[in-house]
């Protein structure tokens, strides 16, 4: 045990690095979220009405577990493209465990996503938004988005191993999160959509997340939305953990 967490933390800090050596790939990852609270906070803000909230208030919770979303997706990018370079390779020739490497990948990228949620929270005060439940909540509620971009993490990781490529794996990684993005109540309330795109939403983890981080940060009832986030979460790393190291060992 002792000798794995040593290698988890040797990978994680390998993947970290990459971040200081070109703090362009961290800019760009947290550009891009700032965007989307900006332009749907200032251009559909004004049209778009939720009755008992500002829309910033109901956006942002959205914005932090798309941002996650979509920093998760670089899992499967980076994985891939040490695979095409043949680091993987390297890495097995290694005395280590294999389960390292992906782990560290993971953890690397869920660093990352706590400087970017944090960032968005510090914008999201900036430009009005404000805590209604609580600050231990709002840090719960912190916590859950990482968590469940840590999940995603390891689908990405899963679809980067098979297909070798990073172009590859980034246009797959962004092929499946997009629906299952704008299909849920991240921008709108998920009654406002047609009926079999409503029932879609509702089972959506998404959806779940969302609904849960927007009721510790905003007040309101959760337990139902928290169970049904849980579930997604831990089923998410139930199946893709022990699939993304039975694929690393085969690659």
């Amino acid at each position: 045990m002792n000798y794995l967490i040593s290698d988890i933390i040797a990978i994680t800090k390998r993947n970290l690095l990459k971040y200081k050596r070109l703090p362009q790939l961290l800019i760009f990852s947290t550009i891009q979220p700032i965007m989307f609270v900006l332009l749907f906070s200032y251009v559909f803000g004004g049209a778009i009405k939720i009755p008992g909230v500002s829309y910033l208030n109901y956006l942002l919770p959205g914005i932090v577990i798309q941002a996650v979303i979509f920093g998760s997706v670089q899992t499967g990018v980076g994985l891939a493209e040490d695979v095409s370079h043949g680091m993987i390779d390297r890495f097995r020739s290694l005395p280590m465990a294999r389960s390292a490497v992906l782990a560290g990948r993971t953890l690397a990228d869920t660093c990352r996503n706590i400087f970017v949620v944090l960032l968005m929270a510090g914008v999201g005060w900036l430009i009005g938004f404000r805590i209604e439940n609580g600050f231990w909540n709002a840090i719960a509620a912190l916590g859950l988005a990482v968590l469940f971009g840590h999940a995603f993490s390891w689908i990405s990781a899963t679809i980067g191993l098979f297909v070798k490529n990073a172009e590859t794996a980034q246009v797959a990684g962004f092929i499946w999160v997009f629906p299952l993005v704008f299909a849920s109540s991240i921008f709108v309330p998920v009654k406002t959509m047609p009926a079999a795109l409503e029932a879609f939403a509702k089972i959506s983890p998404i959806t779940a997340i969302v609904d849960t981080i927007r009721g510790l940060i905003l007040g309101g009832e959760i337990q139902d939305s928290l169970m049904m986030s849980l579930t997604w979460i831990f089923g998410i790393l139930f199946i893709f953990i022990p699939l993304a190291v039975s694929k690393y060992r085969r690659t």
